[in-house]
């Protein structure tokens, strides 16, 4: 008899019944909608530039690209509650934390925040990772979501300090 053990087991997939299709896509759709709020809510006339609020926000110095970094993880958190892979939450943080350290230079990152519009990259990596996956996250899904967040928001809280700090030493000076 050959070694079953040589063979990977086969697990059955849970069948998702229609309801609860419907809420998922409800929460894909959600992000959706928050993404483009971020990133393209807003036609520039005479181009084909979109912008949204994360760019609007970014104006005000340091500030506003921690209020939108601040929005923009509730696309993190759709994601853990639809289980996506941590390596992809990880990926969509990273996204974040580019555009939120970029975003605070003035000038030049409110225009990388039109072109890199991370939130739309999260909610195509969000609908991308959850079409097919019907495992439930586990409470250590959310403590690495929740981790990683906060990590999040400390790189941001510390770059918001450095630029207060940058005020204050020109403003002493």
């Amino acid at each position: 008899m050959a070694d079953d053990s040589a063979f990977p087991q086969q697990h059955a997939k849970p069948v998702l019944d229609d309801e609860q299709e419907r809420q998922r896509e409800a929460l894909r759709d959600s992000a959706d909608s928050l993404a483009r709020l971020l990133d393209s809510v807003v036609h520039i006339p005479g181009t084909s530039i979109r912008v949204g609020l994360d760019a609007l926000l970014g104006l005000i110095p340091g500030l506003g690209d921690w209020i939108a970094n601040f929005i923009g993880s509730t696309i993190l958190l759709l994601a853990v509650k639809l289980q996506v892979p941590k390596i992809v939450v990880v990926r969509m943080a990273l996204n974040m934390g580019v555009n939120t350290l970029i975003g605070t230079i003035p000038g030049l990152g409110d225009a990388f925040s039109i072109w890199f519009r991370s939130n739309l990259k999260n909610a195509r990596l969000l609908r991308r990772y959850t079409s097919k996956r019907t495992t439930h996250a586990t409470p250590g899904d959310w403590l690495f979501a929740i981790g990683l967040l906060a990590g999040t928001f400390g790189i941001s809280i510390g770059t918001l300090a450095l630029i207060l700090w940058g005020f204050k030493a020109l403003w002493n000076t």
